[in-house]
């Protein structure tokens, strides 16, 4: 498995070694001692699993006082994820990055604890697949507004986005909780 660092600190992708032929492909999409090797040294404990069709913008979610840390992939389709830097004492707060994962590249995506992440379908529909350090407290999530102004995010949005109706109530990045 291959790490590609990112700009921001603690944060990169993964690329596994694909090994096919004719009959289709295998690889590990999980494996703890070469994860480890490579600075990935959290404990998971739920595995989480959503279809979602194009244009379905997720996001931007986090959790407060018991943050979750995120290893995501797609198994099928196309997303642009994103993520925003929540971490007040990192250089690159308020910043945001977007990552293409698919089931074509096969990539996966490090996000640790203190980052606002979400998603935009960029193909028909997509399976997303993520594992995470702690477990879903609806009481503890926090959302950023995907359409925030000052982040600009470019979504890169062919269409008209669909948003939940808990997402369309994000707040603003200058009101969001942070983290230190």
């Amino acid at each position: 498995m291959k790490r590609i660092d990112t700009p921001f600190e603690g944060l990169f992708v993964l690329e596994p070694k694909v090994f096919g032929d004719d009959r289709g492909f295998f690889l590990e999409s999980y494996n703890e001692q070469m994860l480890a090797a490579l600075g990935l040294r959290e404990h998971f404990v739920q595995d989480n699993h959503s279809y979602s069709s194009k244009n379905v913008i997720r996001g931007l979610h986090y959790q407060i006082s018991r943050p979750q840390a995120k290893l995501v992939r797609v198994v099928l389709g196309e997303i642009r994820d994103v993520v925003v830097d929540l971490r007040r004492s990192s250089k690159t707060f308020g910043k945001w990055e977007a990552i293409h994962l698919s089931g074509e590249n096969k990539q996966m995506l490090w996000i640790p604890s203190g980052f606002g992440h979400g998603f935009r379908v960029v193909s028909d529909g997509a399976h997303v697949v993520y594992k995470a350090t702690d477990f879903y407290a609806p009481e503890l999530e926090r959302t950023v507004a995907w359409n925030d102004p000052e982040l600009a995010i470019d979504w890169q949005i062919d269409g008209e986005p669909i948003i939940s109706a808990k997402d369309q109530r994000g707040v603003p990045f200058q009101q969001a909780e942070t983290f230190q």
